[in-house]
């Protein structure tokens, strides 16, 4: 089967790839408002792109009206924000975050979650999730309906018994995130793994 996403089958592309590229991680964006306001919401095309420098991309949709929805509104506005990442203890209050409420109004509240100062950004980060990355935005690419922020990863925040630091790395043993699976309510566990070495 072949599929034509710049035609016949475009109407189909959101569907089509949000189920095949899978599992995809989940980007937990916190922003603020220029009132103040705590803004919190996933998206799921998202991933790191680099490490020197460090960054990392994420693509918050429109609203079904066409305006910006509040996490891209207020990276413009400020230009920074928190990545924080989603295990399967905040699964479901992440869930929640995905409400459409009205502008200014913190999903954060309705979720029961809190927040916790982050160090190099004034956006906070949210204080159940495992890991935050503190992040300026390096710059927004705007490629037709798709807008990709960059963000530079000005700082790693982790849970203390994720980290080991005798060999600096991150306790994978230890950190269950979620995948975001096929389009509309699919996720998965990422307990299940497998090791392969790479050839020399």
């Amino acid at each position: 089967m072949e599929l034509d996403l710049e035609g016949k089958h475009a109407d189909r592309a959101y569907a089509m790839l949000s189920s095949l590229v899978t599992p995809r991680p989940i980007a937990w964006v916190t922003t603020l408002g220029p009132d103040g306001v705590v803004n919190a919401a996933p998206f799921s095309f998202f991933n790191v792109l680099g490490a020197n420098p460090p960054i990392l991309g994420f693509c918050p949709g429109d609203r079904g009206d066409g305006t910006p929805k509040d996490t891209a509104r207020n990276i413009r506005l400020t230009h920074e924000f928190v990545v924080n990442l989603v295990d399967e203890k905040v699964a479901e209050a992440m869930n929640r975050t995905a409400a459409s409420l009205p502008y200014g109004v913190s999903e954060l509240q309705s979720a029961g979650l809190t927040t916790a100062p982050s160090s190099m950004v004034k956006p906070p980060r949210i204080a159940e999730s495992p890991a935050s990355l503190e992040c300026q935005e390096w710059g927004t690419l705007q490629i037709g309906g798709n807008r990709l922020i960059i963000g530079l990863v000005k700082r790693v925040q982790v849970r203390d018994e994720l980290f080991d630091p005798r060999t600096l790395r991150i306790r994978s043993e230890h950190f269950h995130v979620i995948g975001r699976m096929a389009s509309p309510n699919w996720y998965c566990r990422t307990q299940d793994r497998f090791e392969m070495l790479r050839p020399d």
